[in-house]
């Protein structure tokens, strides 16, 4: 049995706010509709009457110590209206103003209590139980002060979803007095509580000749707000219609999508299973026995099958196999093209890709499993070539000296015999998974490739710097290829005349298919650093597809080692201007 609705409504108070507010619900200044005669009970707080609410509100903010400086248009405090339909207090006559069930207030008012102090313990300082109006309710304040102690309102009362989470907790803990909650997804909008009001002298019945001018102005209020509540529980209504409608549209939608969708995976499950050996030995002319069991016999055959597999007891035999094609090639004695042709033939074109769909997945499962996964090699070290790609490094591409070799000596970066400089690629957890080749010897050499065997989704060129080796990555800049993220680098340590205080990535990824993108979502600082073209700049806004927070950054010139080299030679001249200067 229910017994109408809990309600619960919230007001937000800023610091000019709270003493109106208390001088209404502490009874201080007169109160339309109030019966004087009657005593509001306070039930958390002091009852001491010099007591302002004002004070015992800044005394608990004061309590923490507050990291910002509070606003002047800040939420001191938020008043808590509570109360139920008329018919829960006094379900024989609902329209006696004023009067309830000593018991059922009773429950009311416990049940209140414990979850406002469970809810929000000592951020409630004062509330007030009014019986001094048509209908009981209370009025609660809170200090929204958040578990770190800081005043933030919006922690507890922020957009409709925290609002819903209220009115829904709220609801849960009036449920085991009868009371029911609202409609969710109301269009009603409580931007304020004086519709409060007119739930709470609902039962009011005072004789318009004896109505003050204010008590008079409260009930056209009444009447307005009563009106304006009608028309949005219509709204609300014609609105639930709609959602209704088209949420039985989309569950016949998506009905209709279930049953296409378990066709087709019917009829892809039939085209991977073989076809069934039943009636390719029956096509072959063999003969089940008589008695009934798995056995099919025919000219020196007797083949049991079972499922997909089949076995030939004949004595001369004594050999099992398993799939259609198998069976025709040991019953007829041919060979794999002929076996095809036979059951393209015997079943046509459809059925007879079945069976060589199912024998192909079967061989390939049992390669998968038997054959050893191949490992990368490294390309062979050449010392010999390394002082010709050391010199095409650091001379043609303007990478410093002590660089390069310090990546030398690290084996990140080499020679091989054919004088390519090799980059080793790593996994994120250091494994060497691939090599990138970059062509040297001649004057134009435009070879790049990557080593036979390389895994470009696991592994990358990359270096590390910044902080201290056992820092987290703060920052990561993708560039196109090794030479670029060595060339970006270089030019950051020199703009910032030093190492950064951040660890740093420089992550060389030449496709956004081999893009590390759960890695760099964790990043805090992600760069695209590619070419000032058009191909840059495509690269830059398909990784910005991936990584929408990522940055993006362009060189002056074309490219990264382009915009090196150019600043080389600026500071090479001006040091020549310097000499003449001197001269």
């Amino acid at each position: 049995m229910t017994y109408g609705y809990a309600i619960a409504r919230t007001k937000k108070l800023k610091r000019h706010n709270l003493a109106g507010s208390e001088a209404h619900t502490a009874r201080t200044r007169e109160t339309p509709n109030a019966d004087s005669s009657k005593q509001n009970i306070r039930l958390i707080g002091s009852t001491e009457q010099n007591e302002r609410l004002e004070d015992l509100v800044l005394a608990t903010i004061a309590q923490y110590k507050q990291k910002r400086k509070i606003r002047t248009d800040a939420v001191y405090c938020v008043e808590i209206l509570l109360t139920a339909s008329p018919q829960y207090y006094r379900p024989d006559e609902p329209t006696r103003a004023g009067y309830y069930h000593e018991d059922k207030l009773k429950q009311w008012v416990d049940a209140n209590l414990k979850w406002l102090q469970e809810t929000y313990q000592d951020r409630i300082v004062r509330c007030e139980l009014h019986l001094d109006e048509a209908t009981p309710h209370l009025h609660a304040y809170l200090v929204p002060l958040d578990k770190d102690g800081q005043l933030r309102c919006n922690h507890f009362f922020d957009g409709r979803q925290k609002m819903m989470a209220f009115q829904d907790d709220y609801h849960t803990a009036m449920q085991h007095l009868g009371l029911e909650r609202g409609i969710k997804g109301s269009k009603a909008q409580h931007q304020d509580i004086k519709d409060f009001y007119r739930i709470v002298e609902e039962g009011k019945d005072l004789e318009p000749g004896k109505l003050t001018s204010q008590q008079l102005q409260a009930k056209a209020a009444d009447r307005d707000r009563a009106i304006r509540k009608k028309k949005e529980m219509e709204a609300t209504a014609k609105q639930l219609v709609k959602e209704n409608e088209a949420l039985e549209a989309r569950i016949q939608h998506l009905s209709a999508e279930n049953q296409q969708l378990r066709s087709e995976l019917k009829q892809l499950a039939d085209q991977l299973r073989d076809l069934p050996l039943e009636d390719v030995a029956w096509h072959l002319g063999l003969t089940q026995d008589t008695k009934g069991d798995l056995r099919w016999k025919g000219v020196a055959h007797i083949i049991n099958i079972d499922g997909s597999k089949w076995y030939d007891f004949s004595p001369s035999v004594n050999k099992g196999g398993g799939g259609a094609i198998d069976l025709v090639m040991h019953v007829n004695g041919c060979n794999f093209k002929e076996a095809i042709a036979t059951l393209n033939d015997r079943f046509g074109e459809s059925e007879m890709e079945r069976a060589v769909t199912h024998h192909a997945r079967e061989q390939a499962a049992e390669i998968a499993q038997t054959e050893p996964t191949p490992q990368f090699v490294p390309p062979v070290e050449d010392e010999t070539n390394w002082q010709a790609v050391h010199n095409y490094l650091t001379q043609k591409r303007g990478l410093p000296s002590k660089l390069v070799q310090h990546f030398h000596t690290s084996g990140l970066v080499y020679a091989d015999s054919q004088q390519n400089a090799v980059f080793l690629m790593r996994g994120l957890s250091g494994e060497t998974t691939g090599a990138f080749l970059r062509g040297t010897r001649g004057e134009d050499n435009t070879f790049m490739g990557y080593t036979t065997g390389t895994k470009r989704i696991e592994g990358w060129f990359y270096i590390r710097w910044g902080g201290q080796a056992t820092d987290q990555i703060q920052r990561v800049v993708l560039c196109k290829s090794p030479v670029e993220s060595l060339s970006l680098a270089t030019i950051e340590l020199q703009t910032q005349q030093g190492m950064s205080q951040s660890r740093t990535m420089y992550l060389a990824v030449d496709s956004p298919r081999s893009l590390p993108v759960e890695f760099l979502k964790n990043i805090p600082t992600v760069v695209v650093a590619y070419d000032r073209d058009d191909a840059g700049n495509e690269m830059a806004r398909a990784i910005k597809q991936l990584l929408p927070g990522a940055t993006k950054m362009h060189p002056q010139a074309l490219d990264w080692n382009e915009q090196l080299k150019e600043q080389q030679q600026q500071e090479e001249k001006l040091k020549q201007d310097r000499g003449l200067e001197l001269d």
